[in-house]
């Protein structure tokens, strides 16, 4: 069995697998030398061959025991219909979506034809993967996506659309009910080209109180998983609620989740006691720790391995990859928890 799945499926391992998220990217010089071969991201996306070649640049280079499929969660919304765009250096731009007539406008019927370029991807990198290491799928959650969606790009609070869930929620729910419909699908045909796991991110969860926490990320989510468990049963699939704080309990107990990926903001200690005796758990080194590497990098990576290494783990980050990242401190990581000199 894969390393990555072993744990997945509740085995503890000595030297835990480890990937991290957004390992593929602008910190590797060989994808931007990659990326200079179309002029826009979504075009980069949206062609095979480069994708293909972004996805398994850090797995040739690190060894890492999973290729995560590059794309982006906004290739959703685009394939429904919004106008996306992404603006360098100040990231996605999208048409926002602010009212009902405007969901109406969102067209569900061809998502999958509209994707095909992503689904060719995932069979390119399955078929040049080395057949010991995982191929992880992901699509953003129903209501990250929607945050994006409705605000028109990224924000500190998200104002607009905890307002519009706030004083419209029948409204604003048949966008997640759109959402659902798309993401559940989406993931469908993901497993279906060769993914072996799947994460679901839903990186704004923080911004949600108690109650709308429950309504736009734990219901949401899991339907999606029921929809496509209906097709793949026990399918391994990771959730991230992340900056979820205690609702981390609730979110692993209700929505089915194979293993629950953590944020840097969460004690070590919290996780082992109340998380980790029932599901894998992954992560949390803190991204900015790995930027600045030295001796405080070996003590932390030391110290998670050590509080969740005897348990079902993965070895993770809490948030992506930082574009300025040295890649001797990855290789540093990786010697640590594979005990290399």
């Amino acid at each position: 069995m894969k390393k990555l799945l072993k744990s997945l499926r509740g085995y503890h391992q000595e030297t835990p697998p480890i990937w991290l998220m957004r390992q593929a990217g602008r910190h590797l010089p060989e994808y931007l030398e990659l990326r200079k071969k179309t002029e826009t991201f979504l075009e980069f996306c949206y062609s095979p061959e480069l994708a293909i070649e972004a996805t398994l640049q850090p797995v040739k280079r690190y060894d890492l025991d999973a290729a995560i499929l590059f794309s982006d969660i906004l290739v959703i919304p685009d394939a429904l219909g919004q106008e996306v765009d992404f603006v360098k250096g100040k990231g996605p731009k999208l048409m926002p979506i602010r009212k009902i007539s405007d969901i109406h406008e969102l067209h569900i019927e061809k998502i999958e034809d509209n994707l095909i370029p992503v689904f060719e991807a995932i069979a390119g990198v399955r078929a040049k993967l080395r057949s010991d290491k995982t191929l992880i799928g992901f699509s953003g959650a129903p209501w990250t996506l929607a945050c994006y969606m409705v605000e028109g790009g990224g924000s500190k609070d998200f104002e607009r659309t905890r307002i519009w869930a706030k004083t419209a929620p029948e409204e604003f729910e048949r966008l997640i009910d759109l959402l659902i419909i798309s993401i559940s699908r989406y993931l469908v045909q993901k497993i279906k080209y060769g993914c072996d796991v799947i994460q679901i991110f839903d990186s704004w969860a923080s911004v949600l109180d108690s109650e709308g926490f429950d309504k736009w990320v734990i219901t949401p989510t899991s339907k999606i998983i029921k929809n496509v468990r209906e097709i793949y049963p026990d399918f391994p699939i990771i959730g991230f609620p992340r900056g979820a704080g205690v609702n981390y309990l609730r979110y692993h107990a209700e929505t089915g989740v194979s293993a629950v990926s953590f944020d840097s903001g969460v004690p070590l200690t919290w996780i082992r006691d109340n998380i980790q005796t029932n599901v894998t758990v992954q992560g949390n080194l803190d991204n900015m720790v790995l930027l600045a590497g030295g001796r405080q990098l070996d003590e932390q990576v030391s110290k998670i391995h050590k509080i969740l290494g005897n348990g079902p783990f993965i070895f993770n980050l809490g948030h992506g990859v930082l574009p300025k990242t040295p890649i001797s401190n990855i290789e540093r990581v990786i010697n640590i928890l594979r005990k290399k000199s």
